[in-house]
């Protein structure tokens, strides 16, 4: 099966003409996409999954969340050790209990709707051209790339910044109440940190700049999480949110590093330990 019968299989491809790569509908999309992400960091293409499998989607998801490594852990925006000699006014000092839980990538089913998306070179062709890249790769790391994020009821996703520049996401199942994406578009850039805004934010006095996004399960989101602080509010009800991750890359081979692999999956595998100290960062913020 070629990539656009496949990619049509479980995405709208009527509403998103992504099967046509050099078609206007595809042109219009990207070029919609990529004025969206310019001005916020941030894009919702609604009901991008087909109506029809939006219950496959929720069940698959459903089945697998039970393998996420939970783990309760104080932690700052940054996720760096809460030990570092920091200001007494960084923010960076300001400590949260992070409660959300993952699945890793080796227990998601080849066949499930999220890998066959992740997996999918149209889509990544166009994930790529959304973020003004001439490719993008999925990540080498046998446990990451490709995760599916859950927070139970009573649990939040606190206040962070992501690693890679963007990310690409899909609610697979939303709660009853709560869970609500909050975030800051551009609150930091590359060379600027602006530590006194995200103190603000992460004391509660910083509302002004916080942005609330209300996703239904098949929302597709693309998000330039490196330069928005971000956090999922907790979660309230009796039934978790589920959130389905694409992480992708500019270049080939990366493998996260073994302290944060272990951070958020509870274990490494081989190619953790032999990739540790190869890592290229992107800029020199303090994570």
């Amino acid at each position: 099966m070629g990539a656009a019968e496949s990619l049509a299989q479980v995405a709208d491809t009527e509403r998103y003409p992504l099967a046509e790569p050099d078609g206007p509908g595809w042109a219009e999309a990207v070029s919609r996409t990529r004025a969206e992400l310019a001005e916020t960091g941030c894009c919702v293409l609604p009901d991008f999954i087909r109506p029809a499998l939006r219950d496959v989607l929720r069940d698959e998801c459903a089945r697998i969340a039970p393998s996420a490594h939970y783990d309760v852990e104080t932690v700052n925006a940054y996720n760096i050790d809460i030990g570092t000699p920091l200001p007494d006014d960084h923010p960076g000092r300001i400590t949260v209990q992070r409660g959300n839980a993952f699945v890793a990538r080796d227990r998601v089913p080849a066949g499930a709707v999220i890998h066959r998306l992740y997996t999918n070179g149209l889509f990544q062709r166009f994930v790529a051209s959304c973020f003004g890249l001439p490719r993008v790769h999925e990540l080498a790391d046998p446990l990451s790339g490709l995760v599916l994020n859950v927070v139970k009821p009573g649990m939040e996703h606190p206040w962070h910044f992501d690693t890679n520049e963007f990310t690409v996401s899909l609610l697979t199942q939303e709660p009853e109440e709560g869970g609500v994406f909050e975030y800051c578009p551009n609150i930091r850039t590359a060379e600027r940190e602006n530590f006194a805004d995200v103190r603000d934010v992460l004391t509660g006095r910083g509302g002004r700049l916080v942005r609330r996004l209300a996703l239904r399960p098949g929302d597709l989101q693309l998000f330039k999480g490196r330069y928005s602080l971000h956090r999922v509010s907790t979660v309230r009800g009796d039934t978790a949110r589920h959130t389905a991750i694409f992480a992708y890359s500019e270049r080939p081979g990366v493998i996260g590093s073994v302290a944060r692999t272990r951070q958020l999956f509870g274990r490494v595998l081989p190619e953790h330990l032999a990739a540790e100290g190869r890592a290229v960062r992107v800029d020199q913020l303090l994570d």
